[in-house]
């Protein structure tokens, strides 16, 4: 058997057991073992352990568990709440400055948590039943809540930024800088959308029936301003050579784990241990999927498929944009059916050697990867933010919830074809702040 038949015959069984409804890491671990005892026989379980521990022996892999525990302590506190009243409270008199209010909420939120259903249930809870309230269509503020919440994957910190670094051997730091523009250019266009399609379904913009004087603006400030203040010292420490990616995450979680101590007067032990609890159940998870994704890309290499799918690529006569559009495609069809950190892990390590050999920036290709996997978070059959939304939009039907993010999904095209076209977009400001790469 060839080994490109061979990777065929793997995908296949992939994505059958996938569609079982078993676990990512289950089943790359499964598909790994069998394949390499039926081809390499018995004397292959002895480096399974090895290559799984190998996998996971990675110091930087430690900023993971740090980040989602800055995450989850966020998202255990009010820190959502404060962010939507603040933004709230001083852009209540601009047209449409609820639904700006709302977005701008999910990507302040999403850079503190990291998480992309945790963004969505904390502004949702809060910005849907107001913007429905004051007349928005519900399409439009469901669909805005689970677009906004994929923002957290993109804007610094990002745990898929990490899982990408790490599995390319390309700079954290460098990434987490080139995702800033390109997260505020999508937020940009999120916002855009949102009032152009409110002002053709007939709403009329006006301020809401609240009013706040500048007392009550600038007394929120003191709650959310030390929060945000972690990002930007996180940002400097990385690119300012100041720390290392796990150092810089250490010291995020043990300052934000404080500030929500302090600040909302979290005293009772047992808040911290759900605090720990839930960043310990979503970082195992990672882990898994990281060490049995080590196994899966041993085994695809130790069968000769990897190199032989990298020599069919490099030997097709094909213009680079052409197989970068083929890229794209498949990313975009993997991210449906596969969360960003298993899609990351099984075709980074693959797909950026050779977009890098073709003359492509690997920094700015993880920015446009990032982008592929938001698409899939508002996608079926997968699309997570639309399980969550509906959860706590239960009176809003899953089609609108659907139809309504449909639009912000090709508001992220948009952003790719304009990440191809000024790919200065994500590499322009990684050049400015740490200078030239070189490859």
């Amino acid at each position: 058997m060839s080994p490109l038949f061979m990777g065929i015959t793997i995908a296949v069984t992939l994505i059958v057991i996938l569609l079982s409804g078993m676990p990512v890491a289950f089943a790359l671990g499964i598909v790994s073992v069998v394949f390499l005892v039926a081809v390499d026989g018995p004397g292959s379980l002895t480096i399974i352990a090895d290559t799984f521990f190998g996998g996971l022996n990675e110091f930087t892999l430690l900023s993971i568990p740090m980040f989602i525990l800055m995450g989850a302590a966020v998202s255990s506190s009010k820190a959502g709440s404060d962010l939507y009243e603040a933004l709230e409270r001083w852009l209540y008199k601009v047209p449409g400055g609820l639904i700006i209010s709302n977005l701008g909420a999910c990507a302040l939120f999403a850079a503190l948590s990291g998480s992309s259903p945790a963004t969505c249930a904390a502004i949702g809870k809060m910005g849907i039943p107001e913007m429905k309230r004051r007349g928005y269509p519900s399409s439009l503020a469901t669909g805005a809540i689970a677009a906004g919440g994929t923002l957290g994957i993109l804007i610094p910190p990002s745990i898929t930024m990490i899982v990408y670094g790490i599995s390319t051997q390309t700079s954290i730091g460098r990434l987490f800088i080139a995702g800033i523009i390109p997260g505020l250019m999508l937020t940009t266009l999120f916002m855009i959308w949102s009032l152009f399609y409110a002002k053709r379904c007939g709403f009329h913009f006006k301020a809401g029936d609240k009013s706040y004087s500048w007392k009550e603006k600038f007394s929120i400030l003191p709650k959310i301003l030390p929060f945000l203040s972690i990002i930007i010292l996180i940002l400097y420490a990385l690119y300012g050579g100041v720390a290392t990616p796990s150092e810089a995450a250490g010291v995020g979680a043990f300052v934000c784990i404080i500030l929500v101590t302090f600040i909302y007067k979290m005293w009772d032990l047992r808040a911290h241990w759900e605090i720990l609890r839930s960043a310990m159940r979503e970082s195992v998870m990672i882990m898994l999927i990281i060490g049995t994704a080590a196994l899966f890309s041993y085994m695809m290499s130790d069968l000769y498929i990897t190199q032989s799918l990298a020599q069919w690529i490099a030997g097709l006569e094909v213009n680079p944009w052409v197989l970068l559009l083929s890229v794209n495609i498949f990313l975009i069809i993997a991210g449906l059916f596969l969360p960003p950190v298993a899609v990351i892990l099984m075709t980074a390590p693959t797909l950026t050697p050779i977009v890098q050999a073709i003359g492509f920036d690997p920094i700015w290709f993880g920015v446009m990867f990032t982008l592929n996997m938001e698409i899939g978070l508002i996608t079926p059959p997968v699309g997570l933010n639309l399980y969550v939304i509906n959860g706590i939009a239960p009176d809003v039907r899953l089609s609108t919830i659907l139809w309504g993010s449909l639009p912000f999904m090709l508001c992220m095209l948009l952003g790719i074809i304009l990440l191809v076209i000024f790919p200065g977009i994500a590499t322009w400001l990684p050049d400015v702040l740490m200078g030239q790469a070189h490859y």
